[in-house]
C-alpha cells in the first residue's frame, strides 16, 4: 500500500513539471517622455495561482536594477509591468527577463532609440 501511494505521488509531482513551462514571449515598450518601461511577459497557464511568473527582473546595460517577486499571476495568458527608469537615455539597452521558477526563464533586450 505504501509504495503503491509513493508511485501515485511520484506520477502526480511528474504531470505537475509536464505540464510547467517557460514564458513564450516578452514585449518591451519604452516611453522616452515619461521614461517607463512596459513589459508584458505571456505565459499561458491553467491556474495563475499555482503556476506562474514568479520573478521579473530589469536590467540596464546589462545589470540588473530591479527585481519584482510574485505570488501569482494576473491573468492566465500574462504577467504585467511598468517601472520608471529617469536614468534611461537614448542608445541605452533595456533587459527584461521572466522566471517561471517551475521550467524555465526568457529573457529579451531593446535599444531605446
Amino acid at each position: 500500500m505504501k509504495k503503491m501511494l509513493l508511485i501515485l505521488c511520484g506520477l502526480l509531482l511528474a504531470g505537475t513539471q509536464a505540464f510547467a513551462h517557460s514564458p513564450t514571449d516578452i514585449k518591451i515598450q519604452f516611453d522616452n517622455k515619461t521614461k517607463v518601461l512596459t513589459a508584458v511577459i505571456e505565459h499561458r497557464v491553467t491556474d495563475p495561482k499555482t503556476h506562474y511568473i514568479q520573478k521579473i527582473m530589469v536590467g540596464l546595460n546589462g545589470k540588473e536594477i530591479m527585481a519584482f517577486p510574485f505570488r501569482g499571476q494576473e491573468t492566465g495568458t500574462h504577467q504585467t509591468i511598468k517601472f520608471a527608469i529617469p536614468q534611461a537615455k537614448k542608445g541605452d539597452t533595456l533587459s527584461v527577463e521572466g522566471d517561471c521558477g517551475l521550467n524555465g526563464k526568457l529573457e529579451k533586450k531593446i535599444k531605446i532609440a
